[in-house]
């Protein structure tokens, strides 16, 4: 049950735990982007700009979204832009995986904060995998990946 003791960890996964997990669900693009030799940014959140550090742009309202702008791929076919949508989801999946192992492991001590970490992550991953439109060019990756996969690189966003 959720009480009035709970509201201080709940602001807390909001403001710092979702973020996480938002950047880490960016990283994996970013890593797979620059696998496939791709240039990539990435932005954290909404807003007026606090911040910027090379490709990486940290906005004010930081917990609120987040999105990555791809450029070319040097490898270039439905396969690796499908991997790099699927960065996200997987980098989001194997944290949960090294979450849960640390904790069944008894090498990290039970902590509601890791338990929503592990809630955010999947609902991220969920929400990700998703196969719809946020908006005019703005597919969720499960929308990128099946329309790559489907029409080839022609309908791929990035291109």
């Amino acid at each position: 049950m959720f009480g009035w003791s709970d509201i201080p960890t709940a602001i807390l996964a909001f403001f710092v735990i979702l973020p996480m997990v938002m950047l880490i669900h960016e990283l994996g693009h970013y890593l797979l982007t620059r696998l496939f030799g791709g240039k990539i940014a990435f932005t954290l959140g909404r807003g007026k700009v606090i911040f910027k550090l090379g490709g990486i742009e940290v906005r004010r309202v930081y917990f609120l979204d987040s999105w990555c702008q791809i450029k070319e791929l040097k490898v270039s076919n439905r396969w690796s832009h499908a991997l790099v949508y699927m960065g996200g989801p997987l980098f989001n999946i194997f944290t949960i995986i090294i979450i849960n192992s640390s904790i069944h492991m008894g090498w990290v001590e039970p902590h509601i904060l890791f338990y929503q970490f592990v809630y955010f992550s999947l609902y991220f991953t969920f929400f990700a995998l998703l196969p719809v439109e946020y908006g005019k060019g703005h597919p969720s990756d499960g929308k990128a990946i099946y329309d790559v996969l489907k029409y080839g690189t022609g309908k791929d966003p990035l291109e």
